[in-house]
Parts: C-alpha cells; structure tokens; sequence
C-alpha cells in the first residue's frame, strides 16, 4: 500500500541534507533537541532522552548515499519503510525494541535523509539497495519488517536473491498487487488487494487529490491523528526531514505495477508474520497471504486497536509486543489477552466469477451446513446452486470454471462464493479436497441441480399430456 501525499507537503519545511550526515548520534546530525508533544509512559519525552539512536550513511553500488537509523544490540532488526517514509516515524518503534534487538531502518533513497536522485526508481533496485546496506553491515542473517511499499522491497529481495539470511519476516498491511488485471473478477481483486485500474489513477490520487473510496479511506485514516503515539513520532518527522514529491512519485509507478503474487505464493518459505487491521482495506489480501504463506501468522488489530495502515506506529506497545512474540516465540497468538479473536474470511456481494448476488430466496429459512469432499482427480457434473452459498475450503484445492470461459482457482483456508443459477463445475487436484459448505436455503429448496436433472425434468414435462 502507499502513504498519503499529504504528508509530502508537510515535509517541505527546513530539512536535514543527506549530503550534511556525518555525526554518529542522531542528536548532532538533525542539529537540536525535540520535545515531543505527548508524554508517553516508557517512551522519551525528548529526542535527548533517546541517546544511543544514531545515524549513518553509506554508498550504494550505484553510487547514491543512503542514510540509516540505528538503536540497541542484539540480533539484527531491520525496518524498510513505505512510501515517502523514514526511520524518523519510527522513532517509538525503535525505543521500545532496543534493548532486545539492534534495530535499523533504512531511509530508501529519495526518503528521509538518504539522497535525491533521478534514476534507480524501481522496486527491484530499492532491493539491490537493501542488499547493498546488508553488505556495508556485513549482515549474513536477520529479522526484515516491511511496511507499506517496504514489504514489496522484500518481494523483490526474495525474488531476485532468495530469503537465506531472512531469518524470520513481518509484512505490514501490503498487497500483492496494488493494480488490478483488466480480466479479474471481483474475488481476484479482492485476494490481490487491488485498489486501482492503472498506476497513473494511483498516481493521481497523490499528487492531485482526486481518489477512490480506498484511498480517500486510507487519507481519513492518516489525517485523523487519533494516537498520541502518532502524534509524536509525525511530529518528530515533520521537524527534521525534507522530503521533495517530484523525486518520490518516480517510484510510484513502478510499485503500483507490479504483482507479487508468484513470488509470495512460492518464494517465502520462511517463519512470516502478517499484520493488518479492521480499518484496512489489505484485510482480504492478507488473508489469502496467510492461507499460501507455509505457517505464517496473521495478527489482525480491531479499529479499537488502531488498526488501519498505520498501526505500527499509532499503536507502536502493541504492535512491538505481537513483533517481539512472533520472533521470540513463534507468534502463537494473534490477539491480545483480553480480546476476543475475530477473523472476517469473506465479504462478498459478488460470486467468483463476478455475478452479483440481487437477492435471498423467498421461503421459510433453513439454512443447511454440509461437508463435502471429492477424491484427488474429481471432476463435478456441471451443476447449479438456486440460492447464494459459500464453500469454506478445510483442505486441497480446486478450480472452478464457468460455461462463459470464467476461472477461478481455490485452496485451504480460502472461501468459494459460489455463483447462483449460473451452470459451473469444478476440478480438483492431486490431493482430496474437503469443503464446508452454507446453502442461504429456504424450506423445500433443493441445493443444486445438475444439467442432467434439468435435462430429465424437461423429458418428463414433454411426457405430460
């Protein structure tokens, strides 16, 4: 996902040059102290309370000098931030982690205080800067946390060196594909996270206002200011760093093109922990993350928990506490102790094949619940449902097609919504495929009907005198 331009303008203010980084402690390289306007139990009231955050650079292989933040000791933590992001925001995430980990974030070029350039203005060279940065660390193995556009650097990354040295991975709130396939259906871009028709709509949204109902969510989301926490480290960002649109909206339209989701579904291999909330609209994205990703972890946060695109840094305790569980632990839990754990699986007002469902059956209600399983290899008759029902796939796979050349592949963990009085069938794998199924039915209704049932219904009402 991406951040809102708004905050550019914001940013415009005196600046720290990447040119001007030469000091070690963050405090002689921005040059004074800051007061942060909320005081916050276990957090710094002041930039001076927080003495051993420093701040470095280093050269990249093409030559571009990138700024990084640094905190703490332990095993390496490194941060890639999102779009027109900076270590600055992460100023309370990294004094809550310090004293468990060595934490880094790395300013990507043309962000924060790293240098202003006009070429490199791609997802897969903010990768290569991000094995450049492992290399000046002499980093062979870490924990990598990517926010927004920093989780697609870590696509990338995977992509183009594999995860080996990627020793646990955190995606925050990033969909595999920010850009809608012209033939998708509705359910394909809800799994994909696509919010847009092309990268120059993404692109309008943040230079000229104009937006969708998805982006104008996510600027409500950022402009409500409603965390404290928030307000401090955006109040600490906007003090010190200049960022300049001209040079960010390059690297725009390279993220909003690409699609992830090969890599994410056999690339990452490794331990993974996604994270989302109730507020984004990435929550069906993540899950189908979660349901391909080989044991990962989903933590979805309530709105009550802040949980919309900025969750890491509006409710940074919670967050840096389910972060320090996941690499400690494993992540067993994905809500808090005092939560009950809710998960939406499917929203849907569309079949998969993207027919919108217009009504419920007329009748006395009777819902019917049933688990079904086909043998490896199955193929269904061609058949029909006369009211909207829903397949909860519990294990395997199956793809399912419909007379209008419609496809749509399904596996564990992810919801079928299925098509109603429209002919389909479905195929399944090498491995038996097992569904729970709800029928919306009403009393007397039969669940489905084959082309034959309606082929013999025919002959019969031929018969009739």
């Amino acid at each position: 996902m991406i951040k809102p331009v708004i905050l550019l303008t914001a940013l415009l203010g005196a600046g720290v040059s990447a040119n001007s980084i030469s000091a070690e402690s963050a405090l002689a390289v921005l040059g004074a102290d800051f007061t942060f306007p909320n005081q916050l139990e276990g957090l710094p009231a002041k930039l001076s309370d927080f003495p051993d955050l420093q701040i470095h650079a280093f050269k990249t292989s093409d030559g571009v000098k990138l700024a990084y933040w640094e905190a703490g000791h332990g095993k390496p933590l490194i941060f890639v931030p999102g779009w027109s992001a900076n270590g600055a925001e992460y100023i309370n995430v990294m004094y809550l982690l310090r004293e468990h980990y060595h934490v880094y974030v790395l300013d990507p070029r043309n962000q924060g205080l790293s240098a202003k350039v006009d070429f490199g203005l791609h997802i897969s060279r903010y990768a290569k800067d991000l094995k450049d940065f492992n290399d000046h660390l002499g980093i062979k193995s870490a924990y990598y946390c990517g926010w927004s556009m920093g989780a697609s650097v870590l696509y990338s990354y995977i992509d183009l060196f594999g995860a080996e040295g990627i020793e646990k991975l955190v995606l925050i709130d990033e969909p595999p594909s920010i850009v809608a396939h012209a033939d998708w259906t509705p359910q394909q871009r809800l799994s994909a996270g696509s919010i847009a028709d092309s990268p120059d709509e993404v692109i309008r949204a943040f230079t000229s206002g104009a937006s969708n109902s998805i982006l104008a969510a996510l600027n409500a989301r950022f402009n409500a200011m409603d965390s404290p926490y928030f307000q401090n480290s955006e109040g600490f960002a906007r003090s010190f760093v200049k960022n300049d649109p001209k040079y960010m909206i390059g690297i725009m339209y390279d993220h909003a093109s690409n699609d992830w989701q090969d890599v994410i579904r056999t690339k990452i291999k490794v331990p993974t922990a996604i994270f989302t909330g109730d507020y984004s609209a990435n929550v069906p994205s993540q899950r189908w993350m979660h349901s391909v990703i080989p044991g990962s972890v989903l933590y979805v946060y309530s709105k009550a928990e802040q949980g919309d695109h900025f969750l890491a840094f509006k409710n940074p305790v919670k967050f840096t506490k389910d972060l320090q569980s996941f690499l400690n632990e494993g992540g067993t839990t994905v809500s808090s102790e005092d939560r009950i754990g809710h998960k939406e699986i499917l929203r849907a007002d569309a079949a998969w094949n993207g027919a919108p469902y217009m009504k419920y059956p007329v009748g006395t209600p009777e819902p019917v619940v049933a688990e079904i399983t086909i043998p490896a290899h199955g193929e269904l008759l061609w058949h029909s449902h006369p009211m909207p029902s829903f397949a909860y796939v519990l294990a395997g796979e199956i793809a399912v097609e419909d007379k209008q050349g419609n496809k749509q592949h399904f596996v564990k963990g992810q919801v079928m919504p299925e098509t109603v009085n429209t002919a389909h069938r479905g195929t399944v794998g090498d491995q038996p495929a097992t569904f729970i199924v709800f029928y919306a039915a009403v009393k007397g209704m039969q669940l489905s009907t084959t082309d034959a049932d309606k082929a013999t219904s025919k002959s019969i009402d031929k018969e009739r005198p």
